[in-house]
């Protein structure tokens, strides 16, 4: 992973990435992990095949759960408890839902959020409401027929829980 080119600054809270390969968008997944705690809600927002799923495999593998992080697309979301003491992880696909938070509701998401970790992909619109502390990561690929790897990323740290943390981390 690349920092940042000197001309394209982050804005305040947030840090820009570039990440070069599948496995390096898991080992940022890893690194993002360290960062997180029960409570914490993280927003994926990027184009199909961007590699949001593959960013919550590293974090599934970061937090220790359970079971394979997939992409939750056909069950909209998926439970993955943790295999020693730290929070569960709540992984979420919202691509398939058209409605804001009311459609959202019957995951029960607001229930899960203070004892897990929150993953949502495709939640922009949809669950902003459920805290204003949250992490949104935003990522960028070259879209069309190509075999590209490179990806752009913006992550922001929203709210208070985000104010003080350095997310400069994330790109070392």
């Amino acid at each position: 992973m690349e920092a940042p080119a000197p001309h394209s600054p982050a804005e305040p809270g947030s840090v820009q990435i570039v990440v070069t390969s599948p496995e390096q968008m898991r080992e940022l997944g890893r690194r993002l992990a360290k960062l997180l705690r029960a409570g914490d809600l993280v927003m994926l927002s990027g184009e199909l095949g961007a590699g949001k799923t593959t960013l919550t495999r590293g974090l599934g593998e970061g937090l220790g759960v359970r079971g394979a992080v997939t992409s939750p697309t056909f069950v909209i979301a998926r439970v993955h408890p943790s295999l020693g003491d730290g929070p569960p992880l709540v992984h979420v696909d919202a691509y398939r839902l058209s409605g804001g938070l009311d459609e959202m509701e019957d995951l029960d998401l607001d229930v899960s959020l203070p004892d897990s970790v929150v993953v949502v992909e495709w939640g922009e619109g949809k669950v902003e409401e459920l805290t204003e502390d949250r992490l949104q990561v935003v990522i960028h690929r070259a879209v069309g027929d190509t075999t590209d790897e490179v990806r752009q990323m913006t992550v922001t740290g929203l709210g208070e829980r985000w104010a003080e943390a350095d997310l400069s981390v994330l790109a070392a």
